[in-house]
């Protein structure tokens, strides 16, 4: 626990100005982001008596190490820079608003060429317009349902509009007039982005406008006695009327707003809104907050309306952007900040308010009891998670004798087959909950010229390694600038999708983010029993690491080992503890499993088909992505593989018994032709040429593994 008196700013450091500051832990981690009018008077009220602070504002404090701050010329910007830093950031005491559920929009594809009608979920895209978000996915597919009869826009896949146009024939949609089919050109690609537009500007409220219109063409269609087309244009005015009621009318036609509501305690809050749209509710959205920090209900409105509005801009055309008029339970403190920030992300001017009276007040109420309703259901949900969790670290603490609760546990597994295509994995569990984005696989190397290593000796090896890095980024070696991919970089670390980031101290100065292993767990948990310990004791032995805990999780009693002991820690089968040990040893081990069958499968497939004489790579990558799979390429016969492109007859019978080298003609296996037995009585063989792989039985298109020979 640090002293603030040991990094408070001098006096008169901290200018009397706008901005935005930051704390930092020792590990360089920023973990608060706020802004003041006046940074000066802010920061002091950090660095008075920790105990006259309120309790989570003293833990944060008590934390960091460091405090920074930026200063930017109005309230405004201070709002937005905020923003954009906790976006960034993440900070552990900053509030999070998580969403309760996964809300879906009804978005348009407008940026196609043939634009898309279709249910979306996660982050928007740039050049899609959305509409919502709806509590339910059946809500927006019989909305379309409805619409596709007046404005048929495509909502097939890419797939599907592809196949159709290949074979010109429409889907069954084109069929019964629910889709322009533009596939096979009933109408140009104009023609359709006019369709498309015309639905978006019915969902976003424009609806009198083509009511009207249908009107008028019924009315002059049964003026010329064409019967027929009247009855569909008043089919066409009943279908929007329809689609209309389903959103029920509930103020003035023109009303463009969100209303919020708050309801909570001190630890947490759930936050309801409805976006109303010309007078009917078009969306409902949730969320549930944990009060980190403290802050009231005027400073949880205030994050709140950053984090909707926060990715909106003036030219963004959503549905669900910045509306003319924002109904808050509260006002928050910077009110003219805030609605200088919204009307600069409209483009016009927003009104921030508390409802008073009327209907927009008996509506406030109406949502204020959905968020009351949703924080009785989060409780009940999430009162057993969050208790068990808060458990099971005080039974690890308790169980290994640690100082603390365990709040950064890393897991270990090393996975092989028969001592090939070594792979292992790091996991993360921080406050008991899986942290995938800090997870990382390794490339097990061993000693130059020795072969493969055994489980004890490759664990060492990745510990090693692993703690060599953090050491080096600790002490900012100045080493040059490491490159990285989406597999594996120089020092055989992986982190799946993403580049590594330039190194240059424990916290990148560009981003604020903490490089690769800048900062050390509490806890290391390695996957097996004494020798797997001893192995990961001994790694970080010769490190000099004597501050982070080790023990290890054997999969045959489930026993805890720690190093030195003779005897196992053991937990009673229904702990909590051992449950999260547990998660931790089966995440780790699906986590390397994976990672060791991508590369044996690739090395298996690039070793058969390179035996094939005349088969390079091009043809190689012809076959496999003519039949999609070396499972499907194994089914087919000689004449199919001779089909692709390039291939010959006898390249495609090399191919052939490449992939089933134990299919031999019913003579040679009698061995009359060469006088020399091939094999067993059983059928298998007794040897093989070098350079070809061993026959194995084959179900698809894996080896099967035998039976222990998968590393733990």
């Amino acid at each position: 626990m640090a002293d603030p008196a040991t990094y408070r700013p001098a006096p008169g450091e901290i200018p009397d100005q706008p901005g935005v500051y930051r704390f930092r832990d020792e590990h360089g981690r920023v973990i608060y982001v706020g802004k003041a009018k006046s940074l000066r008077q802010r920061l002091n009220s950090y660095f008075q008596d920790v105990a006259n602070l309120h309790q989570r504002t003293r833990q944060m404090v008590t934390t960091a190490a460091s405090v920074q701050w930026t200063v930017v010329g109005t309230e405004v910007e201070a709002l937005a820079l905020e923003y954009s830093w906790i976006k960034e950031f993440d900070p552990r005491f900053n509030v999070k608003y998580r969403d309760d559920k996964s809300y879906p929009y009804l978005a348009v594809t407008m940026a196609d060429e043939y634009p898309r009608v279709q249910v979306m979920r996660g982050a928007k895209r740039k050049g899609t317009r959305y509409f919502g978000p709806y509590a339910h996915a059946w809500a927006i597919r019989e909305t379309v349902d409805l619409l596709l009869r007046v404005f048929p826009v495509r909502t097939c896949s890419g797939g599907v509009f592809r196949r159709a146009r290949q074979q010109g024939r429409p889907c069954l949609l084109g069929y019964i007039d629910k889709c322009s089919a533009p596939c096979v050109g009933r109408v140009s690609a104009e023609e359709h982005h006019a369709l498309a537009q015309d639905f978006c500007d019915f969902m976003a409220g424009d609806t009198a406008r083509f009511t009207r219109r249908l009107t008028a063409r019924m009315k002059e269609a049964a003026a010329e006695m064409d019967y027929e087309q009247a009855a569909r244009l008043r089919d066409d005015i009943g279908a929007l009327q329809r689609a209309m009621e389903k959103n029920a009318v509930v103020l003035a036609d023109g009303t463009d707003a969100d209303i919020f509501a708050l309801a909570g305690d001190d630890l947490e809050a759930a936050v309801q809104v409805f976006h109303v749209r010309d007078g009917r509710i078009r969306g409902q959205r949730g969320w549930v907050v944990e009060k980190v920090e403290d802050a009231d209900d005027g400073d949880l409105v205030e994050r709140l309306l950053q984090q909707v509005y926060g990715g909106e801009t003036a030219e963004g055309g959503t549905a669900g952007g910045v509306p003319r008029e924002v109904l808050v339970p509260v006002l928050p403190p910077d009110l003219e900040g805030v609605q200088g920030w919204l009307s600069g992300l409209r483009g016009s001017r927003v009104s921030v308010r508390v409802a008073q009276r009327g209907d927009k007040r008996e509506l406030a109420e109406t949502v204020r009891k959905n968020a009351e309703h949703a924080l009785a259901l989060h409780r009940t949900r999430r009162a057993g998670d969050l208790t068990t969790r808060s458990q099971a670290l005080r039974e690890i603490q308790e169980a290994l004798d640690l100082p603390t609760a365990p709040l950064r546990i890393e897991c270990y597994d090393v996975s092989h087959n028969q001592g090939t295509y070594q792979s292992a994995s790091m996991v993360v569990f921080e406050d008991g909950m899986a942290r995938k984005s800090e997870y990382r696989l390794f490339t097990v190397r061993g000693p130059e010229g020795q072969g493969a290593r055994d489980d004890t000796a490759a664990m060492q090896e990745v510990l090693t390694r692993r703690f060599r890095r953090y050491l080096a980024d600790r002490a900012d070696a100045g080493d040059p600038e490491l490159g990285g991919d989406d597999l594996e970089d120089e020092d055989g670390v992986a982190r799946p999708g993403h580049a590594v980031p330039t190194r240059s101290g424990p916290v990148d100065e560009a981003t604020g983010r903490p490089v690769r292993f800048a900062y050390p767990p509490n806890l290391v948990v390695v996957d097996g029993g004494p020798p797997q310990v001893a192995a990961a004791a001994a790694a970080l032995a010769e490190l000099g690491i004597d501050d982070v805990a080790i023990c290890g999780l054997a999969k045959r009693l489930e026993e805890v080992w720690v190093p030195g002991d003779d005897y196992p820690v053991i937990l009673q089968r229904s702990s909590e503890g051992l449950y999260l040990l547990q998660r931790l040893r089966d995440e780790a081990h699906r986590f390397a499993i994976t990672a060791h069958r991508k590369r044996r499968s690739k090395g298996m497939t690039a070793s058969v088909l390179d035996d094939v004489p005349g088969l390079g790579p091009a043809r190689q990558a012809a076959l496999l992505r003519h039949f999609g799979s070396v499972k499907r390429l194994r089914a087919a016969s000689a004449e199919e593989i001779a089909t692709v492109p390039g291939m010959g007859e006898r390249t495609a019978a090399a191919v052939v018994a490449a992939l089933h080298p134990t299919e031999q003609p019913a003579e040679q296996q009698t061995g009359q032709q060469t006088g020399q037995p091939i094999g067993h009585p059983t059928g298998h063989p007794t040897a093989r040429p070098a350079g070809q792989p061993a026959a194995h039985p084959r179900t698809d298109d894996a080896v099967q593994e035998p039976a222990g020979m998968l590393g733990a």
